[in-house]
């Protein structure tokens, strides 16, 4: 579970980092690309550790697989809240697949 936890605190900070910038499109370029950058440094301070504690318990593939879950996850609430869109039919068509995908990634491993 701490893999889970800090793999989702390290991509709600990615999240903001790649699209926060978004809310504010009128500041200039350079002054997105640092505070995005200062932002996805945090990131990295919770990735990092997920993955050292996760890895070999997790396989290689699953880590991977578990990150993109957590991140469709808190970028789906992230769009909801900060940018106030809908949720279509094909997207929660396409996370179906997604959540499909994720099970059979662990299905042969265990």
């Amino acid at each position: 579970m701490a893999t889970v936890a800090l793999l989702t605190v390290s991509n709600i900070f990615m999240t903001i980092a790649w699209y926060g910038h978004l809310k504010h499109t009128k500041s200039a370029l350079p002054l997105a690309i640092v505070a995005s950058w200062g932002i996805a440094f945090f990131e990295y301070v919770f990735q990092v550790p997920a993955n050292r504690l996760g890895y070999g318990y997790f396989s290689l593939f699953q880590l991977k697989i578990i990150q993109e879950c957590i991140t469709l996850v808190v970028f789906t609430v992230f769009a909801l809240v900060a940018f106030r869109v809908g949720l279509k039919w094909n997207y929660l068509v396409s996370y179906g697949f997604i959540v499909g995908a994720v099970y059979f990634a662990f299905i042969g491993d265990r």
